[in-house]
Order: C-alpha cells, then structure tokens, then sequence
C-alpha cells in the first residue's frame, strides 16, 4: 500500500516523515540536505509507492508569507517538474517547528540532542503528517 509523505522545507534542511503502508501512524524518517532533496526522493521512490506529498508552507501568524514562503514555493515548482504525477497538498506549518522543540524536551531528550537542528525539522514533518492524517483520516 502507498505511503504518504510530509516535507518541512528549508534553506539548508529538509526534515522528511512518511506514514505506515495503512496511513495510521506518522513516523519521522529522517534530514537530508535540500540540496540533495531530489535524488534522495528519487531512490525513496523507486523503493517504496508514495501517493501524497504533504509539504508545510511557512506563513506569519495573520497568514501573509514569510521569508520562507517563496522558497518553499520554489521548491514545489521543483517536486512538480521532477515528480509531474504526484500530487501534492500545501499545508500550514505554522508553530510546528515550536511544536517539535516543545516535543523533544516533553521527551527528555538532552541539550546536546535538542540542539541538532535536523532533529527539528524531521520532527516538524512528522507532526505536519500526523495534523494531516488527523484532520482527513
């Protein structure tokens, strides 16, 4: 059965999550370097059937874009051209990167841990799919 995935896009980093093959469960699966997004996604997929691509778009709390905005838009212009037949939804990621950080030391995890950035942003990506699967499970 065909996953679905969730992308929390950013300059540096991608944090990336994937569901279970029965769509329940939202587990992180890990950062790669958005530069190397593509051919990551590339080998992801000729490995294992997605059908949904779930990627967090960044806006301010009165909903009008940030900084990121545009760069998260560019990166979907780029999914598009290299994945035409796969669909893709935009989701509002606000507060998941607080979200996230809230979660590692809700979790115990140490200083040291919390500071490694890719962390955030994988599990920004797996509470962006978990809201997703929520809301339209």
């Amino acid at each position: 059965m065909p996953r679905i995935m969730a992308i929390d896009y950013g300059k540096k980093r991608t944090g990336l999550a994937v569901t279970d093959p029965l769509k329940m469960i939202a587990t992180g699966l890990g950062m790669v370097p958005s530069h190397e997004l593509i051919p990551y996604l590339k080998k992801y997929f000729a490995a294992e059937a997605v059908e949904l691509i779930i990627i967090g778009m960044p806006r301010n709390l009165d909903g009008s874009a940030t900084d990121a905005t545009a760069l998260v838009q560019e990166c979907i212009r780029i999914l598009k051209k290299h994945f035409p037949e796969m669909p893709l939804k935009q989701m509002d990621e606000r507060f998941t990167s607080k979200m996230a950080f809230q979660s590692m030391l809700d979790s115990g995890l140490k200083k040291k841990d919390r500071q490694q950035k890719g962390l955030v942003d994988e599990i920004s990506a797996t509470i962006l799919l978990q809201e997703y699967l929520q809301f339209n499970g």
